[in-house]
């Protein structure tokens, strides 16, 4: 398995979390050089105090798979398919670009309780998610002045990110809404399955999904055995129904990082192999395997050459 020493994943950027931002805003300037981050770093302050508990009337996040990191990887993915959809030709405008930011930057706001809400976890709203953090949304930008138009468009954004949502259904405003909002949804199955984390906070998922009722999974080793289904799920999803503008990746890094190859599916191959070789040769200790302290002995057993 080959080394790209510059190259970084989300899960690189857990304890720090401005850097983040940084390589967010390197990417998109790739494409819009003289792009304005001025509305969208605001917003990202602000959701990063709202996880953080330090935003007025609301607790500080408490589930441990949707979390800032997860938000903060969804932004990344975010910027890199924009710059990949540029190299494509596909003339996103920088408006669009800094609602479809924003979007990412609200998309998960919806596990965060209110502060008058001590019952559970976030995890407990998982069904209707979606429509918590429209609403969220929708009380933010209205109060920053933004105009209807864009609030809906943002709002058509985060609607993307439902799995069994289907975009025709969605009234986008525009071919720029529907393009955006496709990228956002595909950034956000990206960026926490290439996550090199995204193994060991599966447990955490799980117990979002019990707290919401979901009982699509009898115990939490029936839900890791049903992983690798799921990734297959969502890479039929990105073409059918998410215009496969996963394909932008691949422009993205070979402009970016010089390699041209979609790193962040192939990391997610990688994860899935792992899950599979770990419940398969570790049935009654696989947590402690889950962990990326420990994942890379195992990988280096697995991997085979690129």
């Amino acid at each position: 398995m080959e080394n790209f020493p510059q190259y970084q994943t989300p899960g690189d950027y857990a304890n720090q979390p401005a850097d983040i931002f940084e390589e967010v805003k390197l990417i998109v300037r790739l494409a819009f050089p003289k792009f304005d981050f001025q509305e969208v770093k605001r917003a990202y302050l602000d959701i990063e105090r709202l996880f953080q508990g330090d935003y007025p009337g609301y607790r500080s996040c408490n589930t441990g798979y949707h979390d800032l990191a997860h938000t903060q990887a969804c932004l990344l993915e975010v910027a890199k398919l924009v710059h990949g959809s540029y190299l494509h030709g596909e003339g996103l405008s920088e408006r669009g670009v800094a609602l479809g930011l924003i979007s990412a930057i609200m998309h998960d706001t919806g596990y965060i309780q209110t502060s008058d809400d001590m019952s559970g976890t976030g995890g407990k709203y998982t069904l209707i998610h979606i429509d918590r953090s429209i609403q969220f949304m929708r009380g933010y930008m209205t109060a920053k002045g933004y105009p209807g138009e864009e609030i809906k468009f943002c709002e058509n954004c985060l609607k993307c990110t439902g799995l069994q949502v289907k975009m025709a259904e969605i009234p986008f405003l525009s071919a720029e809404n529907e393009l955006m909002g496709k990228i956002l949804g595909t950034a956000d199955l990206l960026g926490q399955m290439s996550d090199p984390h995204y193994l060991g906070k599966l447990p955490e998922l799980f117990r979002e999904f019990k707290e919401a009722g979901i009982q699509d999974y009898a115990s939490e080793w029936e839900f890791l055995q049903k992983t690798p289904q799921f990734w297959e799920f969502t890479q039929k999803r990105f073409v059918n129904e998410l215009g496969n503008v996963v394909r932008f990746l691949k422009a993205h890094f070979k402009a970016r990082w010089g390699v041209d190859r979609d790193l962040d599916q192939e990391a997610i191959q990688r994860n899935i192999d792992y899950l599979q070789y770990v419940l398969k040769n570790y049935p009654t200790n696989y947590h402690s395997y889950l962990q990326s302290d420990n994942l890379l002995p195992i990988y280096t057993q697995i991997s085979t050459p690129c």
